[in-house]
């Protein structure tokens, strides 16, 4: 039946008959495919675990919507794209996101509210949210341990990185940063990477002010990290990459005394200048000369006046001439704790492989909104992040799962596109509940054989 309150509309130019559209089916969902995404993770225990460690402190009698349930609709509207907790007005009657939170999809209570959904989120105390991002990162080690099993990996591979969170209202603890001119937090996300393996796995997602000190924050979790890594793989080499913002003595030394071999970029001071002055002069003789870029890597042992120890330092010096510019330098410089590892050239080519963090943190951000951090309350915000971080271990399971080599490489929002987004008409009987899709979903084949990798069997 038509919804009286909505109107139906004309195309009568559009094709040689009038085309009529209206709004008037119930029952219908854009989001077919998010059974997937509820199927992952009732397998993982992912979203039942992080439940677990909530403590509500309200009557159970008048309660109507568990902080479980609250939880998993906020990770999967984050999932399917709609991460902004006003969409709950629009999207607590949806049939699939009602059927991923365990409710009848046409017969149950509606989701919880967009004001509910605040108070959850403002309600999430600081020992809880360290709780949170201990039990994730758990679950994302133990399941990366339990795909490994019987294959050792060689290595596993750390790397740290901060972004810019612009933020545009009275949020607790922005601030001013000058370095990237703007209000902001300064979220901090730490990944891991298996062998020569291109993907990278999100563990920890913190949040942190917008003048924070480039180590707040990191030793702490490095330290409960590697505990959760010693503990699965124990024996496994434990590497570390980061950038120039991360080269203090304190960081070092902690590396240093945790036995991590490492890879950390160094900014550039007068001491180092002068060690890879005789390269570059001749660096730059060969550039003017062969009118190209040119350059050399080379290593020798450095020792700042705060460090405990003298360090491997890796230097490329290197002479970058393009078309129609002045000729530039690009001296760079690795600090690194790898004996017997790489050469110079090596050491540089490991530490780019760092560079595809600002991928990760690109997806986080723009496909599943990680920066979408609104709430006035500082801990609110940390909730979000921990939120999105878990919709990211989701989609990446996901990924895991595909038989797809196309779908194993896509970013984010292609993987929601082609897995999550079908149109569905929903049916309940006494029996079972019957999605049924359009036969001409282009990605249909490679949706049904992500389900049978999941265990799915014909019905």
């Amino acid at each position: 039946m038509a919804d009286s309150t909505r109107q139906t509309v004309l195309f009568p130019d559009l094709f040689s008959k009038p085309v009529q559209a209206e709004f008037s089916r119930d029952r219908l969902s854009t989001y077919g495919g998010t059974v997937l995404l509820a199927t992952r993770d009732r397998q993982l225990g992912l979203t039942a675990a992080l439940g677990a460690v909530l403590n509500d402190p309200r009557q159970a009698a008048k309660v109507d919507h568990e902080w479980l349930d609250q939880l998993r609709q906020r990770v999967f509207s984050i999932a399917v794209g709609c991460a902004d907790g006003n969409d709950a007005a629009k999207l607590r009657d949806d049939p699939m996101l009602k059927l991923m939170c365990a409710r009848d999809p046409l017969r149950g209570q509606a989701l919880a509210s967009q004001p509910t959904l605040s108070r959850f989120e403002n309600a999430i105390r600081r020992t809880e949210l360290l709780r949170l991002s201990l039990r994730l990162a758990e679950i994302i080690i133990r399941e990366q341990a339990r795909r490994r099993r019987g294959r050792r990996p060689r290595r596993i591979i750390i790397d740290l990185d901060p972004t810019c969170d612009p933020t545009h209202g009275a949020q607790q603890l922005t601030f001013f940063n000058g370095f990237y001119g703007t209000w902001c937090y300064l979220p901090l996300v730490i990944t891991i990477s298996f062998d020569g393996e291109p993907r990278k796995y999100p563990v920890a997602a913190i949040l942190r002010p917008g003048n924070a000190a480039p180590l707040l924050g990191v030793l702490p979790a490095l330290r409960r990290l590697l505990a959760l890594l010693r503990q699965s793989f124990p024996g496994v080499p434990l590497f570390c990459r980061a950038d120039a913002g991360f080269a203090a003595p304190e960081f070092f030394n902690f590396l240093d005394a945790e036995g991590l071999r490492y890879a950390v970029a160094i900014g550039s001071n007068s001491k180092l200048q002068a060690l890879a002055e005789g390269w570059m002069s001749l660096v730059r003789r060969v550039a003017k000369l062969h009118r190209q870029k040119i350059t050399i890597h080379r290593e020798t042992t450095y020792k700042a006046k705060r460090w405990q120890r003298p360090h491997r330092l890796a230097f490329k010096a290197e002479v970058v001439i393009e078309e129609g510019k002045a000729p530039r330098d690009n001296a760079r410089y690795v600090v690194a704790a790898m004996p017997g590892y790489f050469g110079a050239a090596g050491l540089f080519d490991f530490y780019y492989e760092h560079s595809d963090m600002e991928n990760t943190i690109k997806e986080l951000k723009n496909d599943l909104d990680m920066d979408r951090t609104s709430c006035s309350r500082f801990e609110a915000n940390q909730l979000r992040l921990l939120l999105t971080l878990t919709a990211y271990m989701l989609l990446q399971s996901l990924q895991d799962y595909s038989a797809d080599e196309e779908l194993q490489k896509a970013q984010m929002a292609t993987l929601r596109e082609r897995l999550l987004l079908i149109g569905v008409h929903v049916r309940c009987s006494a029996r079972r509940v019957v999605l049924e899709f359009t036969r001409h979903h282009p990605w249909a084949d490679s949706w049904l054989a992500c389900a049978r990798t999941l265990g799915c069997v014909p019905a």
